[in-house]
Order: structure tokens, then C-alpha cells, then sequence
């Protein structure tokens, strides 16, 4: 038998373990949706949000080690927060960079990290959705045209 050659029932033998192997694969993967999905991380509350502005605040006037490191240490687990929108991750990723000690503390170090700070809360909030009630109801009719003729 030449070497490019199989034989019929070793040929036959790996197609049916390949083929076992696969199906299983495609029901593992099938099964995976299925599964519950994990909950999202609660929302940061207002207090919270506050406490890193204000330590991001004291960071920027006091230019300290423990100050600064406390603005990072509390912002950094928010940067992989799901819920969190792409304005609120832009000025934690500002006090995360920034929040750290210089050897002088100058103008534009100090309102960097205020405008991170002032940006938190606005940014990181969380958002409640109210829908505004419907000013057509209180609306009387309007008539069209010269009203002549009924139903136009």
C-alpha cells in the first residue's frame, strides 16, 4: 500500500473519533448560552463617587504619597466597571495617571486633577431614565384647513 494511501478502516476509526470529538465540542458550545449570565457589579453609589472626588481634590492641594495613592487605589477598580460609560472612565483614567505625588506641585498638575475630580460625578452617576408624560393629551384638537367640509 503506498504511503499516501490509508487503509479504509483506520481512515474510518480517526473520522468516527474526530466526529465524536466535534459533536461533543458542538454541544458544549451550544449547551454555554445557556447557562446563567453573571450579574453586573452593583452601581457606585453617590458617597463613594464623592469620597474619590474629594480625595482627588486633597491629592492636587496637599501633593502627598497618602493622599494620592488613596484618589488611585479608589478609582482603579472602576476602570473595569461594565456599567460605567466612556466619560466616567476618561476622568478616572485622568486621576488614576495623575494622582500621583510631583516634586512641585504646579497650576496646571493642580486643575488637571480638579477637572478629573469636578468630572466624577457628572461622568459616573448614575443615570434614572423618566419618561415625560404626553402633551398631546391635553392638547384640544386642532382643525385643519378652513373646516367646510366635515372630516377633512
Amino acid at each position: 500500500m503506498a504511503p499516501h494511501q490509508l487503509h479504509p478502516a483506520t481512515s474510518f476509526g480517526i473520522a468516527t473519533g474526530f466526529g465524536r470529538v466535534l459533536s461533543l465540542g458542538l454541544m458544549l458550545g451550544l449547551a454555554a448560552p445557556l447557562q446563567a449570565a453573571p450579574k453586573d457589579p452593583p452601581y457606585p453609589s453617590m458617597e463613594q463617587l464623592r469620597e474619590i472626588q474629594l480625595n482627588t481634590f486633597l491629592c492636587g492641594r496637599e501633593n502627598t504619597a497618602e493622599s494620592c495613592a488613596k484618589a488611585r487605589t479608589m478609582a482603579d477598580p472602576l476602570m473595569d466597571h461594565p456599567r460605567l460609560g466612556a466619560n466616567c472612565k476618561d476622568a478616572i483614567w485622568s486621576i488614576r495617571e495623575r494622582a500621583k505625588p510631583a516634586p512641585t506641585n504646579t497650576y496646571e498638575r493642580r486643575e488637571a486633577l480638579n477637572r478629573a475630580g469636578q468630572d466624577v460625578i457628572p461622568f459616573c452617576k448614575q443615570q434614572t431614565r423618566t419618561v415625560a408624560p404626553s402633551k398631546d393629551k391635553d392638547k384640544p384638537q386642532q382643525k385643519k384647513g378652513f373646516g367646510l367640509i366635515q372630516g377633512s
